[in-house]
C-alpha cells in the first residue's frame, strides 16, 4: 500500500522549484497501547471535562482556551482569536539559504520527514537538487506553513533519500548551563583517560538500529499475548545488586578482557603471522 503524503506542495529556491510531498519518517504503530477500562464492567472509560471548583460537567461550547495569571486568573481567548492567528499556508517550502552539514546543531533537530517529488514531471529537478547538495556537503535552510504553524526546516540528503527536518526554536532549547551549573573544573587522571579510551577502542562497532530492541514494548506484548492464551504471566527478573568498584581497577578488568578476546578471536593465521 503506498503510503499517503501528510502534506504536499511546491519546493522553492535557487535553482529549484518542482511539486513534493512530505511522508513521515516515523511509525508509533508498533507500539503496544492501552485504553482505560472500568475493571467492573469492561467497559472502556471516556473521559469527560468537570469544573475544579464545582465539580460540575461542562459541555464542550463552554470550553475555552485560558493563560494563566500570577494571581492565578484566567485571561480567556475565544476559539475564533486563536483561529485568525493561524498562518496562511502558501504550500511552498521557501528554501532561504545554504549551509555547511557540520553547521547545524543536531539539538535543535525535531522531526523527520521524507520528501519525495510529487509526480514524474518534477523528478529530475527533485533529483537534479538532491544530487547538487550531496555533492556540495551542503543541507538548505527553509521555512514553511506545516500543520497549522510556521515551521523551520533542514532539507537534507541521507542515504540517498531528501529529508525534511523541522526544527527546535532557539527558546525551545534549554541551555546547558542549567544542567552543570555548580560542576567544579575537571582534573583529569591520564592513567584513567589512556584506560577508558583502550576500552572504547575495543568496543569499536558499528551504529545498527536493527540491533536495538525496544525491550519494554516487547515485554508489553509479550504480557498482551500470554493474557489472550490464558498462560502466566512472564515473571520480570530481578535487578542484580550493584556494588560499589574502584573505577581503576573496573576499567583495567575490562581491558584486559577485552584484549583476551580479541585474541581468542584470532584465526591460526593470523597469529602465525604476528609470531612471524
Amino acid at each position: 500500500m503506498t503510503p499517503r503524503a501528510l502534506w504536499k506542495g511546491h519546493l522553492k529556491g535557487p535553482g529549484i522549484e518542482c511539486g513534493v510531498g512530505l511522508y513521515s519518517a516515523l511509525s508509533s504503530a508498533e507500539k503496544v497501547s492501552f485504553h482505560i477500562v472500568n475493571r467492573k464492567t469492561g467497559n472502556r472509560v471516556e473521559r469527560r471535562f468537570v469544573d475544579s471548583e464545582t465539580e460540575a460537567a461542562v459541555e464542550r461550547d463552554d470550553q475555552v482556551r485560558g493563560f494563566q495569571l500570577d494571581d492565578g486568573n484566567y485571561v480567556l481567548v475565544e476559539p475564533e482569536v486563536l483561529t485568525s492567528l493561524v498562518p496562511e499556508s502558501d504550500k511552498t517550502i521557501a528554501i532561504k539559504h545554504f549551509l555547511s552539514c557540520d553547521d547545524v546543531d543536531k539539538l535543535y533537530f525535531d522531526k523527520p520527514y521524507y520528501l519525495a517529488p510529487a509526480d514524474d514531471a518534477d523528478e529530475e529537478a527533485f533529483r537534479t537538487f538532491g544530487e547538487t547538495l550531496e555533492r556540495t556537503s551542503t543541507v538548505a535552510f527553509a521555512e514553511a506553513v506545516l500543520f497549522r504553524r510556521n515551521r523551520a526546516l533542514i532539507v537534507r540528503v541521507h542515504e540517498g533519500v531528501m529529508l525534511a527536518s523541522t526544527l527546535n526554536y532557539d527558546y525551545e532549547v534549554r541551555s546547558a548551563r542549567n544542567a552543570f551549573h555548580g560542576l567544579s573544573e575537571p582534573d583529569y587522571d591520564e592513567e584513567l583517560l589512556d584506560l577508558a579510551g583502550h576500552l572504547i577502542k575495543s568496543k569499536m562497532s558499528r551504529f545498527d538500529p536493527a540491533d536495538y530492541r525496544d525491550r519494554y514494548n516487547a515485554a508489553l506484548m509479550e504480557l498482551v499475548r500470554a493474557k489472550m492464551e490464558g498462560r502466566k504471566l512472564p515473571k520480570a527478573k530481578p535487578e542484580p545488586e550493584r556494588k560499589v568498584v574502584d573505577l581503576r581497577e573496573a576499567l583495567r578488568l575490562s581491558a584486559k578482557q577485552s584484549d583476551a578476546r580479541g585474541k581468542k578471536g584470532q584465526s591460526p593465521r593470523a597469529k602465525t603471522r604476528k609470531a612471524g
